[in-house]
């Protein structure tokens, strides 16, 4: 090494931001080279997190994978729950009931909605703007008690079963949901009147943490991130999955792919998730919400108590599982972050033989060092927070 080398590298700090640091919640740690407060280079480091989900799975029954799921994106986790199950149904092709399919698109936007108001929230706290996270937080909670009476959990809800749901909507539970979407308009506008036009919000997050089109593609991003630089993809319209291809909405996009677009993006994508649960609340047909097929649904309590039929229907479905056929399926959903994919592959027993997850974050942050290099250190914590990465399903 010559002196001028060894004094140019001298003159670098090399410091670690995470995993104990507020922005990065205890799941993630970034190794920093500093030229003053100028990243020079950025090494992400993963894996504070890794539960083994996709190991797990192959230990338990079909059933019992459900909520490991959950803990995948904690923050909008029935998102996971109506992936998982949409692809072993493909796998086995089952036909779910229409009251089903509809709650399914209703939870799901719900936890779309809960999603991005924790990204957004927490992201200008992270920034430096504390009264939007108590705004949308309050929503937040309104969502969590709808989801409560429908489930009786609140973060990890194991509410979807591999057929349909594992209960119905409580009576009134309707008439609640459509007194949220009254009332959430509202709350997205006093937050975007705080921020929109706030001139330390917009110098703190336009064109920070910016990336092109090209590169997003490249990279595969999808979701708000990848909507954000102008791409107009969602799989609710290009891979129409439950009943999407039958309600109105538009798809939310922004060209400059900074932290200020997909702020915008967000925000713009709970207004049309709140148009989806308009329409789906609307329309919501009646009837059972878990399909009648013998070899996927369990029997009736009342049969289990009087017939020996179905006792033995349910120890079977209990003890050893449904038993898709054997093959593989590939199946995805529009979760709050992007493209949530499920590999799923069966070797006809009760267990899956291997499930592999696509999840969306794990394409952000191979980008990250690419997107903060060469930006302030204070960008890298506002770059994090837009991408909203959830480590549960990064590291998986």
């Amino acid at each position: 090494m010559t002196v001028e080398t060894r004094d140019y590298l001298d003159s670098r700090m090399h410091i670690s931001i995470g995993p104990s640091h507020p922005a990065t919640h205890g799941t993630l740690r970034f190794h920093l080279d500093l030229d003053g407060e100028t990243i020079v280079k950025c090494v992400p480091e993963i894996g504070y997190l890794h539960r083994a989900f996709e190991k797990s799975a192959e230990k338990g029954t079909y059933t019992q994978v459900i909520p490991y799921t959950d803990r995948l994106n904690y923050c909008s986790s029935m998102m996971n729950n109506v992936g998982y199950c949409q692809a072993v149904e493909r796998l086995m092709g089952l036909q779910i009931p229409e009251r089903a399919v509809y709650i399914r698109v209703i939870i799901s936007e719900l936890a779309r909605i809960m999603d991005h108001l924790v990204c957004v929230g927490t992201n200008a706290v992270d920034i430096g703007a504390l009264t939007n996270f108590w705004y949308f937080f309050r929503a937040r909670e309104d969502i969590y008690e709808l989801i409560e009476a429908l489930c009786g959990a609140r973060l990890t809800t194991t509410y979807t079963r591999i057929g349909g749901l594992a209960w119905d909507a409580p009576p009134g539970w309707a008439d609640r949901l459509k007194a949220f979407i009254e009332k959430c308009p509202k709350t997205i506008e006093d937050v975007e009147g705080l921020l929109a036009k706030n001139r330390v919000f917009i110098d703190r997050t336009k064109g920070i943490g910016a990336i092109s089109k090209e590169k997003a593609v490249s990279y595969g991003f999808t979701g708000p991130c990848l909507r954000a630089t102008g791409v107009k993809y969602d799989v609710r319209r290009d891979r129409p999955y439950l009943c999407y291809d039958r309600f109105q909405f538009e798809i939310p996009t922004h060209t400059a792919g900074d932290t200020y677009a997909r702020f915008l993006v967000r925000m713009e994508e709970m207004r049309q998730s709140l148009r989806i649960l308009q329409q789906a609340v609307k329309d919501l047909p009646g009837g059972p919400v878990l399909c009648d097929d013998p070899a996927v649904a369990l029997p009736p309590k009342s049969q289990v108590y009087t017939n020996i039929e179905a006792i033995i229907r349910q120890f079977k479905l209990v003890i050893e599982g449904v038993k898709p056929r054997k093959g593989e399926v590939y199946d995805c959903t529009e979760a709050a972050n992007g493209e949530l994919g499920f590999l799923v592959v069966s070797d006809g027993t009760g267990k899956p033989w291997r499930v592999r997850v696509r999840p969306p974050c794990f394409c952000f942050l191979a980008a990250f060092p690419e997107m903060v290099e060469g930006q302030m250190l204070a960008d890298l914590i506002a770059t994090l927070g837009s991408i909203n990465i959830i480590a549960g399903e990064l590291d998986r």
